[in-house]
């Protein structure tokens, strides 16, 4: 056994490595692996191998790296935007994870660890093959999605496209298989997709979609998640509509009165998505995009109670408890399950915000 893989294999490396795929069990794309001992193995490896590919990859690759994440990319294009490269070349790889070369991959992988035994290793899970209809079936492209070692061997796979684009001069930022380019004009821009789009699929070995591979400016890009608007200061960046209509599909799944999940579950499912949501676009302002959010969630919690509350005795009581008038009460506890009404008219009458109040959801 060699030294690099005896590393990896080690008690204190693969200690590490379970209390990783501990924490993030349940997490997307991690369950696609059949066995913990195949995802602690997968970790184990990055883990090792990680710190000698770091030195050899883009400053200007942010996906799935140390001390790096998505709200840096965003940074890094904006400072391309506001320096005045405002004409967009966006790549799109088709099927990019089902298309990657592995002969080829391995031996970039070899050019950077040059440890046969762990060549040998990380080759066995890329031809573990998939199971269709519950036949296994080896692969001689792609790497497998769901484990921790596919994000690396991605890095390691376009990595030789972010030195191209780098010898070029060229102002980029790829997180993962999503990459953008910035250029000072449309010619350039055109000129660029071409070249750069068949250099990925010539020597690469990749393919390059060409319906959505596009040129673009700035305000009608969406990358990674993001949207961008130009202020009288400059370029800043905002959630794209796309990602904001995303967001409130998810609310209103969760706010359902068809639903017979308890108001508490509700609450801390809501809250859960909402730090999430707010955490990845803290980067923008979202003043004016959270408030009508809250506004139409609040009136979606109180048809909820409304609902719950089912008896006109019981409005009635729980109207009177939070504050309400004795005569908007006995008035509103009478509408039956006219919800939307209940929800909206209810606050027309009575404006100090103790009619139906949720703010304690907040506590």
């Amino acid at each position: 056994m060699s030294q690099l893989l005896d590393t990896i294999l080690s008690r204190s490396n693969m200690v590490e490595a379970y209390n990783q795929v501990k924490v993030n069990k349940g997490s997307a794309g991690i369950d696609g692996i059949p066995t913990v001992m195949d995802r602690m193995i997968q970790q184990a490896i990055v883990q090792v191998i990680s710190p000698l590919c770091e030195p050899h990859f883009s400053e200007t690759s942010y996906g799935f790296r140390p001390k790096r994440s998505c709200e840096k990319a965003i940074i890094k294009l904006l400072e391309y935007l506001n320096d005045g490269y405002e004409w967009i070349v966006d790549i799109d790889l088709e099927k990019f994870f089902d298309t990657v070369p592995q002969d080829r991959l391995m031996s970039l992988v070899h050019n950077i660890i040059q440890d046969g035994d762990t060549e040998s290793l990380i080759r066995r899970y890329l031809h573990s093959g998939v199971v269709i209809n519950g036949q296994r079936h080896k692969t001689l492209v792609g790497t497998p999605q769901g484990g921790n070692l596919s994000p690396l061997l991605s890095n390691i796979t376009l990595n030789e496209l972010d030195k191209e684009l780098e010898n070029r001069g060229l102002r980029f930022v790829r997180y993962a298989d999503d990459c953008v380019i910035t250029v000072g004009s449309e010619v350039s821009a055109k000129r660029i997709m071409y070249s750069v789009s068949r250099f990925i699929e010539k020597r690469l070995g990749l393919k390059v979609n060409m319906t959505k591979t596009k040129i673009t400016r700035p305000s009608q890009l969406k990358y990674l998640g993001f949207g961008f608007w130009k202020s009288a200061e400059g370029w800043k960046s905002r959630p794209h509509q796309e990602s904001i209509q995303s967001f409130k599909r998810k609310l209103r799944k969760l706010t359902t009165r068809k639903w017979s999940t308890d108001l508490g579950s509700r609450i801390e499912k809501l809250n859960w998505l909402i730090r999430g949501w707010i955490n990845y676009f803290a980067l923008t302002n979202m003043k004016s995009v959270m408030g009508e959010i809250d506004k139409r969630l609040r009136t979606r919690i109180r048809v909820i109670i409304w609902k719950q509350w089912k008896k006109k005795s019981r409005r009635l009581w729980g109207l009177l408890k939070l504050g309400t008038p004795k005569w908007i009460a006995d008035k509103v506890s009478g509408w039956g399950d006219h919800y939307q009404l209940v929800a909206q008219k209810s606050i027309q009458l009575y404006q100090n915000q103790s009619s139906l109040n949720v703010d304690w959801f907040h506590a």
